[in-house]
């Protein structure tokens, strides 16, 4: 039973963090409502798949697949080109079909030339805490704004949804600070089902809307047309992609230390699997995706270390996007009910943070690196969108993504000063 309960928590965290982007996305596009429940579907599909190719013949690890931050932004950024200059919406999407292919064929090439391994040692115990703090730092605005029902049922805040949220935030803690292994181990599942059957006496759960869904059907290839290559879209996928590196590789790094794998990480193997991954996205018309390292934070909330579970909730994601039925049942979670209780693996991850900072040693050195590279991340999360669009389209990805931005900055201030020392 406990196996069952593991895997069905997997699976519902696997889905709280993948329903977010394909709904935004949808809406970006001004996409019509069946066509997005048909995304969502499709998302669902390439997580499961993605997901069990590289738990087998990739990093072997527990890391789910979600929707990379990068590509999201990437997409919403192509969306606001299609919109404010009149372009048709489909042409751009297939524009960005085929920057995932070619988003896949550099991962094949770096993968093929085995140097992944080479860019790993850049990724220090500096490097990943920072990566690990600006993750939270980039994702803690939605999280705040979901559990504070802004943009759930109005714009602005809703105090009956907040107040709701916060309930469940409150039963999340308890149960994960249970004495008992059985509650604290599946403190996520039943705070979602605490959450989700609350919002519902109170009136303020999503209706279900089934009308002209059908009960099963098989997700479809290149629903936005065939690829079409530009110039633009060439140069802002490999940049994209070398950028994706650096998010595998940490996610890795990450996981392996929390679950303590005794097998020996193969980057180079995961990221042909990625590659594939990416592919996958491209030919089923969804966003790109990478490993999500927010899988270190479920594991350390749970205490669910086998792998057992973990592949069984990823074959539930791909069973139910076969049945859109039960796709839209799971889209029709309350957002504020999700990030209310995943909001402790969230906030695990600046204790990871924390301990690779330490296992770095706080020297001057050090601490200067930190402080550079945090003050240049969180700083250009806050830089408007607008403000770069006259940008080219690779730059304005970088510049408007703090996560890259300061994780870059660390790495070039870091191997900057290892340089200068060895020339002494």
């Amino acid at each position: 039973m406990s196996a069952l309960f593991s895997s069905i928590q997997w699976a519902i965290f696997i889905l709280a963090g993948s329903i977010v982007a394909p709904l935004s996305i949808g809406a970006a596009f001004h996409l019509p409502a069946q066509e997005i429940a048909a995304l969502i579907q499709r998302t669902f599909f390439v997580i499961g798949i993605g997901t069990l190719l590289q738990v087998y013949f990739g990093h072997r690890l527990q890391i789910s697949e979600g929707p990379a931050g990068l590509w999201w932004g990437v997409f919403l950024l192509f969306a606001g080109f299609a919109s404010s200059m009149n372009l048709d919406t489909y042409e751009v999407l297939r524009n960005l079909e085929a920057g995932l292919l070619i988003s896949g064929i550099c991962f094949f090439i770096l993968s093929g030339l085995k140097i992944i391994h080479k860019v790993k040692q850049i990724f220090t115990p500096l490097v990943t805490g920072t990566y690990l703090f600006l993750l939270i730092a980039q994702l803690s605005s939605s999280v705040i704004k979901g559990i504070f029902g802004i943009g759930y049922l109005k714009p602005g805040v809703d105090l009956k949804v907040t107040f709701l949220a916060i309930l469940t935030l409150i039963f999340a803690v308890i149960l994960a600070q249970s004495p008992y292994p059985k509650l604290r181990n599946f403190s996520v599942l039943y705070a979602i089902g605490f959450g989700w059957v609350l919002f519902a006496i109170f009136g303020v759960a999503n209706r279900l809307n089934i009308q002209g869904i059908q009960w099963f059907s098989v997700p479809e290839i290149f629903v936005w047309g065939l690829p079409k290559f530009d110039f633009g879209i060439v140069l802002t996928s490999v940049f994209t992609s070398l950028l994706l590196l650096s998010n595998l590789i940490a996610s890795m790094e990450v996981v392996d230390r929390v679950v303590e794998q005794k097998e020996k990480l193969n980057y180079n193997r995961a990221g042909f699997i990625m590659g594939c991954n990416q592919m996958l996205s491209a030919v089923f018309s969804t966003v790109g995706f990478v490993p999500v390292s927010l899988a270190a934070g479920f594991i350390k909330t749970t205490n669910i270390r086998e792998k057992r579970p973990f592949i069984i909730g990823s074959a539930l994601i791909l069973g139910i996007s076969f049945f859109p039925i039960i796709t839209m049942f799971f889209a029709s979670l309350p957002t504020p009910v999700g990030y209310a209780a995943i909001f402790l693996s969230f906030s695990s991850m600046v204790g990871l943070a924390l301990r690779e900072y330490a296992s770095a040693g706080l020297t001057e050195t050090n601490l200067l690196i930190i402080g550079i590279s945090l003050l240049v991340g969180i700083g250009s999360m806050f830089v408007p969108a607008e403000a770069l669009e006259e940008l080219p389209g690779f730059l304005m990805t970088l510049l408007n993504n703090g996560l890259i931005l300061g994780v870059l900055a660390c790495i070039f201030i870091e191997q900057g000063i290892l340089l200068l020392k060895r020339s002494k």
